[in-house]
Order: structure tokens, then sequence, then C-alpha cells
């Protein structure tokens, strides 16, 4: 990786795409200390390290939830608006049709994120007002300063979507997910000194402290090699002649990532398991969110082990849901038939589909499984060792190893188009 970094910064060009990317997050970073008046941020530290979506937002915001800044939303109005698009091409033929059209199609459905983004952006924010005054860190209820804060973070969210473009298309890697992962990384030294107050207080000891970087370690290394392995269905091409020319029949492989729906599944069964909690810091004297946050007879209850074992449930469900609208097995199975593909000892169509559907299954049970150990750690830790209260998580985890890999590929990309070496040398 040190390499790559070191090639790259050799070229003109790439150094200037680094040197925009480092001015853009420098402009990002600022923003998370300019504050949003009138409110009292002691009253959001409780919340902000909750077990709930406002914990987990505060903590891929880099903690501007809990001092409040103008970035106190960040991007989630877009990531949500990305996933909501994303199951909408699947149920509504337009957009289908339109994400099958090539670089323009993609366009358009990009700008229609866009546009959903800013609309859930809208609601957020007032649900984010909402919250704070029932927590008691609005200092002025005021219409006037209520219309201040929400259109503050409004505003702010759509120019950090602003920002990500620009880093996509001036800089390097996806822009969004460069500025989520900028917000998690700005958070590892408040979660080492947590940790270094835990031991110089006497509460772990060496051998502890040892067990846990070790641990911590190898969950790193773990979820990216685990984020680098893929299942290669293998394909024939039968040989075909195209005008004059005769093509020859040749072997290629269809590659899946075990991991590419581990993180939208840990999202979404976060977000079922920790819904009633959230709901509950919004309505406080309602007597059934209380008995399902709090009885020992609720899997909604954190921390405990029918909270752990449901949530393992929902990641490995969702992984394998998500995969399945997506992936299409139908439309694999048809598009190969048209390119003159197959897969050896399967016959064409519907039975290369239930092929690749089971396929499909398996790996997604597989990424499920090791999503949903990644994604039970943390529970693990709170509750049955000293280690509590760490800004952690199974998304945490994979979307820093997803997002440093695939910022590696595109800086070797371009490495590989500025230097091809071919067989001249």
């Amino acid at each position: 990786m040190l390499q790559t970094l070191k090639n790259a910064w050799k070229l003109p060009d790439l150094r200037k795409r680094i040197l925009f990317t480092v001015f853009i997050v420098f402009i990002f970073r600022l923003g998370n200390f300019i504050p949003v008046p009138n409110i009292n941020t002691d009253a959001l530290q409780d919340l902000a390290n909750s077990q709930t979506l406002v914990g987990f937002y505060d903590l891929i915001s880099g903690g501007a939830f809990s001092s409040f800044s103008i970035f106190a939303m960040g991007v989630t109005p877009y990531i949500n608006a990305s996933i909501i698009m994303q199951l909408m091409n699947v149920i509504i033929p337009k957009l289908e049709q339109l994400s099958k059209e090539g670089q323009e199609g993609r366009a358009k459905i990009q700008n229609y994120t866009k546009y959903l983004a800013v609309a859930i952006g809208a609601v957020q924010a007032y649900g984010t007002y909402v919250l704070i005054y029932n927590a008691g860190a609005v200092r002025n209820d005021s219409l006037l300063n209520t219309v201040l804060i929400v259109m503050t973070l409004l505003a702010s969210s759509i120019f950090l979507i602003w920002l990500g473009d620009r880093i996509t298309e001036k800089g390097i890697g996806n822009g969004v997910s460069v500025l989520i992962f900028i917000n998690i990384v700005s958070r590892i030294p408040v979660m080492a000194t947590q940790v270094g107050v835990l031991y110089s207080g006497g509460t772990v000891d060496i051998v502890m402290m040892t067990l846990f970087v070790l641990a911590m370690v190898a969950l790193f290394v773990g979820t990216v090699a685990f984020s680098l392995g893929e299942r290669r269905i293998p394909v024939q091409y039968s040989g075909r002649v195209s005008g004059t020319k005769q093509i020859k029949g040749q072997s290629s492989h269809i590659p899946v990532s075990v991991s590419s729906a581990c993180v939208i599944a840990i999202i979404f069964a976060m977000s079922v398991m920790q819904f009633p909690a959230t709901l509950a810091e919004f309505f406080r004297n309602s007597t059934v969110l209380n008995w399902l946050t709090t009885s020992d007879w609720s899997v909604f209850k954190v921390n405990s082990v029918g909270y752990a074992v449901m949530y393992v449930v929902l990641v490995i469900f969702f992984a394998v849901f998500y995969t399945q609208i997506t992936m299409k097995p139908e439309d694999m199975a048809e598009n190969m038939a048209k390119s003159g593909g197959y897969v050896a000892g399967i016959r064409p169509g519907v039975a290369t589909a239930k092929y690749l559907e089971r396929i499909l299954t398996k790996v997604a049970v597989i990424g499920g499984t090791f999503a949903a150990l990644i994604a039970v750690f943390p529970i693990v830790l709170e509750g049955y060792t000293p280690f509590k209260g760490l800004a952690f998580g199974g998304t945490v985890i994979f979307i820093m190893a997803g997002v440093a890999l695939d910022t590696m590929r595109q800086l070797e990309s371009q490495l590989v188009m500025r230097h091809y070496k071919g067989f001249l040398k």
C-alpha cells in the first residue's frame, strides 16, 4: 500500500488528485468544529453514546452529532436515498430499464438519488431537531431558531454531498465513502483514549489489554481478507462467427464477492434491532416502547442474549435477501445465453438460473454468517468484558476495509494506465 502511494505521488496528475482530496477533507473536517448556535451539547452526550441509531450516526459523522456541528447529519440522507434507490430499481420497471442504459441511465438514477436525498434530509433534519429538543439540548425553542437549525442541518448535508461529488470527479476514490471513512478514522484516537483510561484506572490489566489489541488486529485482518474473497463461477463461451471474423471459444468466470451484501445486511439488521430504542428517545413516556427496550423477555433489549441471536438471524436473512434482489440469477442466465456462454454440465435457461441462485444463496449465507459474527463481537465486548462504551461496530469495520481497498484499487488502476509495460518493456 505504501509503495502504491509512493508511486502515485511521483505522477503529477495523480499528485494533483491526492492533494485535491486532502484539501476537500480539510474543509470537511473544519466544518465538524463549527457549532450550530443555541445548542447545549452537554445534553447530547448520553444520547450520542447510546446503543441506538443515533449513536451509529454520531460515529459515521465523526462525532459531529455529539458536538452538534453544522455537519451533524453527515451524509446519512444520501446513504438512505442510495439504499432506497437500489431497492426501487428492482420494484419500478422504469428505473430498472434506466440502470441498463449505460452511463447515461446511471447518471439519471444518480440525479434521482440526490433529489431523494434532499427530501429525506429535510425530514431527517426536523426529526433531529425533535430528538435534541426532547433531550433538552435546545436553548431557544422559538420558530426562528427552529427554522435556523433545520435549514443549517439540511444545507450542510447537501454541501457534503456536493463535496463528495467533487472528490469522485477530481480526486481519488468514491467521494461519499471517503468522507465516511475519514469520519470513522477520526474517532480512533477517542477510542484509544477510552482504552487508555481503562488501563490507567486499573479496570483492565496488561494481559487483557494485549488480548484486546490482538483481537482487534485479527478482526481487521480477517475482515480485509474476507472482503477480498470471491466465488468464481466458471463459464464457457462457444465459438461464433461475427461478420468475416471467427471468434474462438474461450473460458472465463463470473466473480461473486463474498462480502458484497455484508454492509447493507448489518445496516438493515441494526436498523430493525435499534428502531424501538430510537423511537423511545422520541416518545419517552411510551409504556410499550419502554417494555420493548428494557424487559428481559424482549429481543430488543440491548446486549441481551435474545438481542444477539435475533441480530445474527437478521444479518444472515438480509444478506441473502439483498444478494437475490441485486444479483438477479434470471437476468444473469439470460445475458449469459445471449452472449453464447454456458456453465459446463448445466443446461442454459431455467436450469442455469437455478444453479446460479443456489450459488448466490450459499455465498450470501457464508458472507452473512461472517458479517453476523463481526456485528455481534461488539455486543460480546460490551456485555462480557470491561471494555465498555467504545464507539465500535461491525459496519464500521466493513466500511473501513471496503473504502480502503476500493481506493487502493483505483490508485493501482491509474498507475497501470500510465505505466503499462508490454512484452517489449
